[in-house]
């Protein structure tokens, strides 16, 4: 009876301290994928610490290895795992052979492949159980194998490897869960027609990083010093970061799927931003109180744009691809191994503190951090030679959760001296003592608070530990997961095309990816140096060779980025030659999703533009009160206006919304816009018009067959739109036509096949409008994007 005997012998060995204590139960342990890379890296020997750790626990218990390998191979490959195993450096060595052979003895492998496998696996269970006379207490079941493979074998352990009632489940799944929403949301689907949620426990292993995982605690213990001070008014930014000196070479398979958003931001560091930025829980040991914190916490979440990161892959990565792939040499790759985030929280408590999330590849050391930076008021008069440095005021005061390697290459909490001493639980923590010469960012170890670990232990150890005590509060559930693939989604639908910033590798990129923070964006601090650039990748004076005209008119074309930057410039230089001459400048814009980056753009990058003498007028506007989302109005003013200061007499919003209705012909919005545009724009001339095209060929909201706007007397219409919502007022044909300047951006893949088309066709504004855009003593000018020139 082997698992008789196993119990015998540690007994014998004093690791239990009676035998009425052998009675809680026993445990079964089964590792699917267990002859894999990260079985034999961390999880055979997280089982076996598990082991070490609970073996005088009360309960007993068996591992069963298993794959799809036939039984003899596996098993000798399972086993030549088994004998590596290593105990802590403090365990004494006598005891550690006993408990390693014990182990081996415990431990033995199966092919788990068809449906009668499993049955045969929960029969032998079993029957191991009523020869021993034990009751069963639990099992736990970890996949370490693709994902691909966890309906089926969820299907398997559900209809014949269920433990008895009264015994506990617990199913360990390692990411990645899924892609997107889209496909986390099947998969978890998936998983709950099996498992019930409290069976499911999720592996980020970052959450079993020491440092990582001290944060609530930290903050929970140090409430009486942090409660005034974590906060947007004295928290300056917090800055999560991971960065790795390897490539993907050998990975690069998966990495072309998943890229490093989704292999380190999406989760690693979302988890390490949702400790920090939650709110505390009354009790931080209560898991179903964390995790609700943490669901409160992504649901304050700003959601992020284009804009809200910068992007970059490593200038190896693409031939890493061609030659594991088997990659044509013109291949290009979309995939990015660095990443910058900008983050912000809409709460309370965060509103207006930037978080900032990084990841890469090849990069210059290899380090994890969680460092929160403090806002600093002080001035100091004296020199610091003459004050006691540790303390001074005027040094940085920050909270570093060093995750490991770095210069420290432990994991570490660090506080400023000058913020307060902490309290640190005595029995994990210790005080680090004999300071060095150290710095970190920028700072000697002696102007912190040092403490780490007394005793160092692997993540997968932690977290195994941690399933065996049914905490979940360490592990991801189905609602905290489908909160942050909603989260980081849209920005990776928004970037999955967007050209990325190529760096050499290492050290040689010096200030490459150095990026920062304007208005709520961020954007690389340098230009692109022109070396670094692919080859194979047409440059913006490429295509400007192509044609310097479309339709007769002068064409600026770049990508959207660029041409979003460029046309924002020539607005400005526009606005500021036209109030040079006459004091005022008239600037009417249209609505529509296109817009918005340039409305953007001019808020946060053209301060000297002259607000003051600019009037702002809409070329279109929907049927809808002015401040429904519908509104182009709403999304001017959300988007440029409330941010710079053009005198509220000089907006000239739309009159669709009278006497409590919208766009009604009696109420005579169109001729109240008419009137207002005669008596305060010289010979109703706009100094510059901005249009968009629509898929149909319409502009401003003249619909191709539109009966009014397209020719005739009047200058403002009522117009039918195709789409929701149908009524729209809108400028005509004719008064755009006597504008002095017209400006027509067109972005995008969307809207390749109008603008081909449009290239081509005469003067037939009642088939396609913009085609009737022609300024009769005025400059038309095209501002298409590559996407929209090229396709």
């Amino acid at each position: 009876k082997m698992l008789g005997r196993v119990l015998c012998t540690v007994l014998f060995m004093g690791a239990l301290p009676s035998l009425a204590e052998v009675s809680q139960g026993h445990i079964s342990v089964v590792l699917l994928g267990a002859t894999g890379d990260l079985a034999k890296k961390y999880l055979w020997q997280g089982l076996f610490q598990l082991y070490m750790d609970q073996v005088s626990s009360g309960h007993s218990f068996t591992f069963h290895g298993a794959a799809l390998t036939a039984l003899e191979p596996g098993q000798r490959l399972m086993f030549d795992v088994l004998k590596k195993l290593a105990c802590p450096p403090d365990e004494p060595p006598n005891r550690c052979a006993v408990l390693k052979d014990q182990f081996l003895k415990l431990s033995q492998y199966h092919q788990l492949k068809t449906a009668e496998n499993y049955t045969v696996l929960n029969r032998e269970i079993e029957t191991l159980l009523r020869q021993e006379g034990l009751k069963e207490a639990g099992r736990i079941f970890y996949f370490s194998v693709p994902p691909f493979a966890y309906t089926e074998i969820a299907r398997h352990i559900n209809s014949s490897c269920r433990p008895p009632p009264g015994a506990w489940l617990r199913v360990v799944l390692e990411k990645p869960f899924g892609h997107d929403l889209a496909s986390a949301q099947q998969l978890a689907a998936e998983l709950t027609s099996f498992f019930r949620e409290e069976e499911m426990y999720r592996v980020d292993h970052y959450l079993g990083k020491q440092a990582v995982a001290h944060i609530l605690p930290f903050r929970d213990q140090n409430r009486q010093f942090l409660d005034p001070i974590w906060n947007q008014h004295h928290v300056e930014r917090v800055e999560i970061v991971l960065k790795e000196t390897v490539d993907a070479k050998g990975r690069t398979s998966f990495y072309e799927q998943y890229g490093v958003i989704r292999d380190v931001l999406q989760n690693h560091l979302t988890e390490a931003l949702m400790f920090l930025t939650m709110e505390l829980p009354a009790n931080v040991s209560r898991a179903e109180e964390v995790l609700q914190c943490k669901l409160q916490a992504f649901q304050s979440l700003r959601g992020l744009e284009k804009n809200s990161a910068v992007l970059g892959q490593y200038q190896a990565y693409a031939s890493q691809v061609q030659e594991e792939l088997q990659k044509a040499q013109d291949y290009i790759s979309t995939t990015p191994t660095f990443a910058g985030v900008l983050i912000h929280s809409d709460s309370l408590r965060w509103e207006g503190v930037p978080f900032l999330l990084t990841s890469g590849k090849a990069l210059d050391e290899r380090v994890g951090y969680v460092r929160v930076l403090f806002k600093n008021r002080a001035y100091c008069t004296q020199s610091e030679t003459l004050r006691d440095a540790g303390h001074s005021q005027c040094k940085a005061k920050q909270i570093i959760f060093y995750i490991g390697h770095g210069v420290l290459n432990t994991p570490a909490v660090l506080v400023s001296r000058n913020l307060f001493r902490p309290v640190m639980p005595e029995g994990s923590w210790k005080e680090a003592v004999g300071q060095s010469d150290l710095h970190v960012f920028g700072q000697p170890l002696s102007d912190y608070y040092v403490y780490s670990p007394v005793k160092e232990r692997d993540a997968y150890s932690v977290l195994i530990s941690n399933i065996y005590h049914g905490r979940k509060d360490f592990f991801i559930t189905t609602e905290n997961l489908l909160a942050s693939w909603g989260f980081w989604t849209p920005l990776l639908d928004s970037i999955s095309h967007q050209p990325l910033r190529l760096y050499p590798g290492g050290v040689e990129n010096q200030h490459l990816l150095d990026f920062e923070m304007v208005s709520g964006e961020v954007a690389f601090t340098l230009a692109e140096p022109v070396e670094l650039l692919n080859p194979n990748r047409l440059t913006p004076s490429d295509y400007r060779t192509i044609q310097s005209k479309f339709r007769q008119s002068p064409l600026v074309s770049a990508w959207s980025e660029d041409l979003i930057s460029q046309l924002a410039s020539d607005i400005e230089k526009t606005a500021s030659r036209t109030v040079a001459r006459s004091g005022q400048f008239h600037l009417a814009l249209s609505g529509g999703s296109s817009p918005v980056v340039l409305f953007q753009r001019l808020a946060r990058h053209h301060y000297a533009f002259p607000w003051k003498h600019t009037h702002i007028w809409l070329v279109d506007e929907r049927c809808v009160p002015l401040t429904d989302t519908e509104s182009n109005f709403l999304s001017l003013h959300n988007h440029l206006l409330q941010s710079v200061r053009v005198p509220y007499f000089n907006i000239h919003p739309m009159p669709v919304h009278l006497n409590q209705r919208l766009c009604v012909e009696e109420d005579r919005g169109t001729e109240l816009y008419a009137k207002e545009i005669m008596a305060l724009v010289a010979n109703s001339s706009f100094d510059l018009v901005l249009l968009g095209v629509g898929t149909d060929g319409h502009t401003a909201s003249l619909f191709p067959h539109s009966e009014y706007g397209l020719e005739g007397a009047q200058t403002v219409v009522l117009t039918e739109s195709p789409v929701k919502p149908h009524q729209r007022m809108s400028l005509s044909l004719p008064l755009i036509n006597k504008a002095r300047q017209v400006f027509v951006l067109v972005l995008g893949k969307g809207k390749h096949d109008i603008t081909t088309l449009i290239s081509r066709v005469g003067h037939e504004p009642r088939k396609w409008p913009i085609s009737g855009v022609s300024p009769s003593s005025g400059q038309l000018v095209w501002y298409v994007d590559y996407e929209a020139l090229l396709g």
